[in-house]
């Protein structure tokens, strides 16, 4: 399927893909992907080194409507945050040192993706 034609979600999927990849080519440690609690998801979560790190993938085909990054609202913050509390209490993670990074993904159908990675974006 051509990008351009993609619906939001699969857009959104290969965005993740990317993003995925682009951890694991920085050296970070895959531990989750797609984690769901509480009626939420966080969509990757890694080590980087001795650092736990709850990363949100936006992914969009143009800037029309902002930065991929800005649809990471208040209410999305606090609803990863949750998500990550609960998750770092199910694997018994209390002291483990975290942060919330954002992989902001754009896509142009001449460049392809370009990626940003704001780390301790919240």
């Amino acid at each position: 399927m051509e990008k351009n034609k993609q619906t939001p979600h699969d857009l959104g999927k290969s965005g993740e893909k990317i993003a995925l990849q682009f951890l694991k080519d920085n050296k970070y440690k895959v531990i989750a992907r797609s984690y769901r609690l509480f009626r939420g998801e966080i969509d990757i979560i890694a080590y980087d080194q001795k650092t736990l790190v709850f990363a949100e993938v936006k992914t969009r085909r143009s800037t029309d409507y902002g930065f991929p990054e800005e649809s990471v609202t208040p209410s999305k913050q606090k609803q990863i945050r949750k998500i990550a509390q609960g998750f770092l209490t199910k694997k018994n993670l209390q002291d483990v040192e975290c942060r919330f990074d954002v992989i902001s993904l754009s896509f142009d159908e001449n460049e392809g993706y370009s990626i940003r990675h704001i780390k301790n974006a919240f």
